[in-house]
């Protein structure tokens, strides 16, 4: 129960880390910092997807022999098409960049500080499911996840909750807010990963049938954030470079991390 609660709190205190920068760092970040961020995160998700997520999933599902492939692929196009949907109705993060104004609506205007902490969110939303998910899978004591699996989770989200984190505080703080309200503003987003860890644990029992969709639907809702968010704002003007090399070196650290630690 101990590596549990760690566990949960783990993709958090990432989140908490990476807002804390703004503390440390000049008003405006460095675009190629920036860049070697956004790729860096990248890179951790597409490793996390495949190795701590799918990969599971389709062994949980070895009992169907050659169509174990089905929940996994059943769960990865819900999850893409849940934050498909999700896109429709929240603004893109690099379109409120160019935006600073925020949309406008007949009722008046909402804050692009509120539109950017409200979207980020509701994205961080499937990572402490992918969380909770791998936990819970871990408690019911099935041999698909170890603990140290589950853990390698944990730590492969916190890092890329890092980069995520600075990159919501400085753009608050760069916009004239306090660094305290930035990093208020970059912490909450990620409060909501260890609840909805929480509430998918606490459903074990109802979710526990559906773990190998389950999983591949997180893996597709953090591949979605990777394709449609994260690599269009690092390689924004073909500046792509920094990027790359930040998306390999976040790929193969997670990989070292699932694979030594699973």
């Amino acid at each position: 129960m101990q590596i549990t609660f760690i566990g949960l709190l783990i993709p958090f205190l990432g989140t908490a880390l990476g807002s804390a920068t703004v503390f440390l760092m000049k008003r405006e970040m460095n675009d190629s910092l920036s860049r070697a961020l956004l790729g860096f995160a990248a890179g951790v998700m597409v490793a996390a997807s495949v190795w701590s997520l799918l990969i599971p999933a389709m062994e949980m599902s070895e009992t169907l022999g050659r169509l174990a492939f089905l929940p996994a692929l059943s769960g990865f196009v819900l999850g893409v098409a849940f934050l498909f949907l999700l896109d429709k109705i929240t603004p893109h993060l690099h379109a409120m960049a160019q935006n600073p104004e925020g949309p406008k609506f007949s009722s008046g205007k909402i804050s692009r500080t509120m539109m950017l902490v409200f979207a980020v969110t509701l994205h961080n939303i499937p990572e402490g499911m992918a969380v909770g998910v791998v936990f819970a899978s871990f408690l019911s004591g099935g041999t698909a996840i170890s603990s140290a699996g589950a853990l390698a989770l944990s730590i492969g989200i916190a890092i890329q909750n890092f980069p995520e984190g600075a990159i919501i505080s400085m753009p608050l703080r760069s916009e004239g807010n306090r660094r305290a309200k930035a990093f208020f503003y970059g912490t909450l987003t990620g409060a909501v990963e260890p609840l909805a860890a929480v509430i998918t644990i606490l459903l074990t029992s109802f979710v526990l049938p559906f773990l190998p969709y389950l999983l591949a639907f997180a893996a597709g809702a953090m591949i979605y954030v990777v394709i449609e968010e994260l690599i269009p704002e690092a390689t924004r003007e073909e500046k792509t470079d920094v990027c790359t090399i930040g998306f390999a070196l976040g790929f193969a650290l997670m990989m070292v991390l699932d694979v030594a630690l699973g």
